[in-house]
């Protein structure tokens, strides 16, 4: 498929011209980024191919995963992923870090491009992020909450499972590792109802939100309590007073069935699509 006509498809699909997207004030690839990119922060990000044959998804352009496609010594593809750097909660201030540099120029011989989208992934819709999570715990949305850059991205839902036990031990078999649960109020799941936000939805807006709903089970995925992050501390105060349990089970893993859904756009495309799987980062639970 022509790279160009892929691009566009991509941008309408996701309608990049009707909604914001938050600076990425730390992004920085030199010249080997779009100016488009660098004015929206959404979309096509390097433009190195005339011809798409193949498209990887990811959640992160991280280290691993660029290993991972130059590994399979790929030419004339897309690599698609929801964030546009790397996930790094280890460090302090804000937690993203810019692909390695080492990369671009790799990725430029090879003519592999790079789209990436994160507020029009995060919005509700086919192939988002909460949505697709809830999907994968078979979770039955009931309305959407929370607005983030004027699109919503959180689902209210309701599940079969009556404990945040059962519902932990649900989702620990789907993400395939440890979760970490703050136990705040009744193990008991009120009226079955769960709310979710999938990947940094420790924030205190959506706390209150939750709590204003009458809701007490929370899934997300990152809970860490960093002292130099005042809204996250308070986003515990807020679930601590209104008994709301939180359980987490990381940032890419909350976000990678949106990563997997939207190979299902590529296909209806009849361009051949594959996810390329990533680690959690453990030090998001805190």
């Amino acid at each position: 498929m022509k790279a160009k006509k892929l691009y566009e498809s991509l941008d309408n699909e996701f309608e990049l011209d009707k909604l914001q997207e938050g600076e990425w004030s730390s992004f920085d690839l030199g010249d080997y980024a779009t100016d488009s990119f660098r004015k929206t922060w959404m979309g096509l990000v390097l433009d190195n191919s005339e011809e798409i044959q193949k498209v990887y998804t990811a959640v992160f352009p991280s280290a691993q995963v660029i290993d991972h496609l130059i590994s399979l010594d790929v030419t004339d593809a897309l690599l698609f992923t929801h964030h546009p750097m790397v996930w790094t909660p280890e460090i302090e201030g804000v937690p993203f870090e810019n692909m390695p540099a080492k990369y671009l120029e790799q990725l430029k011989k090879r003519r592999i491009s790079y789209y990436s989208i994160h507020v029009p992934l995060d919005r509700n819709g086919p192939y988002s992020t909460t949505a697709s999570l809830a999907r994968a715990l078979e979770i039955e949305t009931q309305r959407e909450f929370f607005d983030y850059f004027g699109s919503m991205v959180g689902i209210i839902g309701r599940t079969k499972c009556k404990t945040i036990i059962e519902l932990s031990e649900k989702l620990k078999i789907l993400v395939g590792h440890q979760l970490k649960t703050w136990s705040y109020g009744d193990p008991k799941i009120s009226n079955q109802r769960v709310a979710l936000v999938a990947g940094g939805g420790n924030d205190p807006d959506v706390a209150q939100e939750v709590a204003d709903l009458d809701i007490n089970t929370y899934i997300t995925g990152v809970t860490k309590k960093n002292p130099a992050w005042e809204p996250g501390l308070k986003f515990h105060e807020i679930c601590k007073e209104n008994r709301i349990n939180v359980i987490a089970a990381t940032h890419y893993s909350t976000e990678k069935f949106a990563c997997i859904a939207v190979q299902k756009f590529f296909n209806s495309l009849g361009v051949p699509s594959e996810f390329i799987e990533d680690e959690p980062n453990f030090v998001d639970y805190g």
